[in-house]
């Protein structure tokens, strides 16, 4: 009788701590991990003699450089021959790439680009050992018009070249308010130095930029993010929500245990998880983790060795423009890979293309870029949490009918319980260079709604 007794007991024991187990895994919420806003990413010993002055900065790159790239372009061994009725389904098509190239050599012209590159003001200053490059724009505005800061950044395989077209929306006010714009280049991407150790992921560049935004004497501000912007910001916001008036994303997602298992719920029951117009955009999981799969082989490289492959895009100004280049295809619209020009032209003019390559080469960041990957698809990141924690503050999304990851709002409520703004648009994952317009719009309206709900935010700056 004891022996029975004792079986049911233990049975019932094991059965709690597995349902407890579970109960954790899904929803326990992490606490916040350990902030320390004085780590060095830098050379030298920290902090000694650091120069925290604030400089202005002109994109002025040397013809020695330019000549080098020439004579590069020149060089280039011929193609492989791409296949017989095959257009970018094995990765970029040569004859398209050659008539890329071609221009390059031919019409695109960097002294001329490179001036439309300076139209904004830049400029420098070094937070925890390295030079971080920013673009910074205060709007011309009239009495009564009120002027809210706001941090913009992008991810990779951009530059803060992708906000060129929508900075001017942000900063001309059409309303009762507008902005001030802040966008700096990641560290390690374009002109912002790249990080001496290992570490630098998503929530220790969140940590840099609250720390320049408080050097520029911003208190409190708007945030917008897209691609790994969206991480740095969305973990911007967990950190400090005291300093954020609300947060802006046109890449919203969650990635947590109970999405994936919400997610799988809807597979069977989509009345629960989806709402029925967006559907087809969340649903077969079979078809968009096939896409997912498809199209995200780079990641995995860049997750695991990005300084092998960088070694190659480096010394090859044509691999480089192959590799950035087909990125820009596939994530604006994946049918485009069924095109022989790659769909490029109907959304991007191809000198605007060129412009975020010619960055990429004449600051030979695209090894340092491409770390991101790995400091975040690691034990130590993922032992933060960080991404499961979630986001207090006020919460805008702008989905884009082909962005590869697209979430129903009772998923992204998870991350985002102060979800105020969700809106649904056609285009694709580089939202702001490709529908400007759309996107300032949607950064609006966000704000707008933020501002009504929390009344006149006050000591902004």
């Amino acid at each position: 009788m004891w022996g029975k007794i004792l079986i049911v007991v233990l049975i019932a024991w094991l059965s709690a701590s597995f349902f407890a187990r579970v109960k954790n895994f899904f929803f326990s919420t992490p606490q916040l991990p350990l902030i320390k806003d004085e780590l060095w990413w830098g050379p030298g010993k920290p902090y000694a003699n650091e120069d925290t002055d604030i400089k202005p900065f002109t994109i002025n790159v040397s013809q020695t450089v330019l000549t080098d790239l020439n004579w590069r372009l020149s060089q280039a061994l011929p193609f492989q021959p791409a296949l017989e009725g095959v257009q970018q389904q094995y990765g970029i098509n040569t004859n398209h790439l050659r008539n890329i190239i071609d221009f390059w050599q031919t019409k695109y012209d960097w002294r001329q680009r490179e001036k439309l590159l300076n139209i904004f003001p830049q400029y420098t200053t070094s937070i925890q050992g390295l030079k971080i490059h920013y673009i910074h724009v205060k709007p011309k505005v009239t009495k009564g018009v009120k002027v809210l800061p706001l941090f913009i950044l992008h991810g990779w395989p951009s530059s803060a070249r992708e906000f060129y077209d929508i900075i001017p929306l942000l900063t001309n006010p059409t309303g009762d308010f507008v902005f001030e714009v802040v966008a700096p280049s990641l560290p390690g991407y374009a002109f912002s130095a790249a990080a001496v150790r290992p570490g630098l992921n998503p929530m220790e560049i969140a940590v840099i930029f609250k720390n320049l935004m408080e050097r520029l004497g911003f208190h409190r501000y708007y945030l917008h993010g897209g691609d790994w912007g969206s991480q740095v910001v969305a973990a911007m916001a967990t950190l400090y929500p005291h300093k954020i008036l609300g947060t802006h994303s046109n890449f919203c997602f969650v990635n947590t245990p109970l999405a994936h298992l919400k997610l799988m719920v809807g597979s069977f029951f989509p009345w629960l998880i989806v709402e029925d117009d967006i559907r087809d955009k969340v649903y077969p999981l079979s078809e968009k983790y096939m896409r997912w799969i498809e199209e995200t082989g780079y990641m995995h490289i860049q997750a695991t060795k990005p300084d092998t492959i960088g070694v190659a895009l480096r010394d090859s100004p044509v691999g480089l423009a192959a590799y950035l280049m087909e990125k820009y295809s596939i994530f604006t619209n994946p049918h485009w890979k069924n095109l022989d020009d790659a769909g490029l032209t109907q959304k991007f003019k191809l000198e605007d293309l060129l412009d975020n390559v010619m960055i990429y080469w004449v600051t030979g960041c695209i090894t340092s870029s491409m770390r991101i990957y790995a400091e975040s698809f690691n034990e130590r990141y993922n032992s933060l949490k960080l991404p499961q924690i979630p986001t207090p503050v006020p919460s805008g999304c702008a989905r884009f009918s082909h962005e590869v990851v697209y979430q129903p709002e009772t998923v992204l409520r998870q991350k985002f319980p102060n979800l105020v703004h969700l809106a649904d648009y056609e285009g694709g994952h580089f939202a702001a260079a490709e529908e400007p317009k759309i996107l300032a719009k949607d950064l609006y309206l966000f704000v707008e709604k933020v501002e009504k709900i929390s009344g006149d935010n006050k000591g902004t700056r």
